[in-house]
């Protein structure tokens, strides 16, 4: 099959997530001998962000994906008919111009190729104006990464049909390396952001770490002034931007690691855990996560990974998984087991074929397609 993907970037991983699930599924749809073509704007922010911070770490994303490659586009030169040519199926990621949005739609329906939008953001509960305001009357539906999403477009009416697709660990480049050195013993990947879970991040990350003395080290960016003050006054490191296909390395150097969940995941996005879950589990290394419901059941707290109700049990779990080994190397092995057996890129594209192959999103025949596209204007 051809699948032709709008995405905000495909070669930047600078405060955009979103790239590590769309690298490993491109990757797992190549190796399966289908045709991919990703398409991301020339002007994106998180490229440009990076082009400014970190230049050179365009061609290291060639280096470390030789698969994978990005069209650069400009809306308003963008040829879609050119583009969608011969294409069966076209997945457009929430974070597009409405108008490539609505345009996309109306060329699917025109031509028969199936149109899917794809939602891995906050938006559809924290500005639901925005996304009320989408032209999805052409999509065939919603991939949705967690059900309470998946809920939203139910019940505002926004799109015909919505699946639950989580987010999963690129199993290619996210496994255990061989711990060769040890840099210390609790490492955290992730941005600050705009204050969104400062408090947790305090809580559940630096106050624990400087009770109990630990060698910590964190990787991000957006991170303020008074945010690398609170990290320096607690003795942990702060060593920037991390390329995301570096982490498995790192995790490889470090006794354990947290997850400390956004609120707008932990209150409105109930059971939507971040991708970088998935990958510290695949990656071998312990994992303490401050709150968050896991009400899919996606995992076995208790068993794949603790959870710290507050700082004080995040310290207490803290000092067991680096002092109880055997604990600890329980945590390892499950974790791995449940990511090996639910949450790899490779299911999500199981899941992904399994949808766009059902019946009612085979590809429409041309004819009727514009005449549903016709009746609906």
């Amino acid at each position: 099959m051809k699948f032709v993907l709008f995405y905000h970037s495909l070669v930047s991983d600078w405060n955009h997530g979103n790239a590590h699930f769309l690298r490993g599924v491109v990757s797992e749809l190549l190796d399966r001998s289908h045709t991919v073509h990703v398409y991301e704007p020339a002007d994106g922010w998180s490229l440009g962000n990076l082009r400014t911070e970190r230049g050179v770490a365009i061609d290291e994303f060639h280096v470390a994906f030789p698969e994978l490659s990005s069209r650069f586009y400009e809306l308003e030169t963008l040829d879609l008919d050119a583009v969608l040519e011969g294409a069966d199926v076209v997945i457009v990621h929430e974070w597009n111009e409405p108008e490539l949005i609505a345009r996309i739609g109306e060329h699917a329906a025109r031509t028969g190729c199936k149109a899917l939008f794809h939602d891995t953001h906050h938006r559809s509960v924290t500005d639901v104006e925005s996304m009320a305001s989408l032209d999805l009357r052409h999509y065939h539906g919603v991939l949705a990464f967690g059900r309470t999403v998946a809920e939203r477009y139910r019940e505002h009416g926004w799109a015909r049909e919505t699946w639950v697709w989580h987010e999963a660990a690129d199993l290619r480049r996210f496994h255990p390396l061989p711990r060769t050195e040890c840099a210390g013993d609790l490492v955290w990947v992730g941005n600050w952001g705009d204050d969104e879970r400062g408090a947790e991040l305090v809580e559940f990350l630096i106050e624990p770490a400087e009770r109990l003395g630990l060698n910590a080290t964190v990787h991000g960016v957006r991170y303020p002034q008074h945010a690398l003050h609170t990290l320096r006054g607690a003795g942990i490191r702060h060593d920037g931007w991390l390329p995301n296909h570096k982490v498995p390395g790192v995790f490889a150097r470090y006794r354990c690691t947290v997850h400390v969940p956004r609120q707008a995941y932990v209150q409105q996005l109930r059971g939507i855990p971040t991708i970088r879950m998935f990958e510290a589990l695949s990656c071998g290394i312990p994992l303490i996560s401050a709150p968050w419901y896991d009400d899919e059941e996606l995992f076995r707290t208790g068993t794949d990974y603790l959870m710290a109700a507050d700082g004080r049990q995040m310290q207490r779990h803290l000092r067991a998984v680096l002092t109880d080994t055997e604990l600890s190397a329980s945590l390892v092995r499950h974790g791995l087991e449940t990511i090996r057996t639910r949450h790899s890129c490779a299911h999500r594209v199981d899941e992904l074929l399994s949808i766009v192959g059902t019946p009612g999103a085979r590809r429409a025949h041309p004819a009727k397609a514009r005449e549903a596209l016709e009746m609906s204007a």
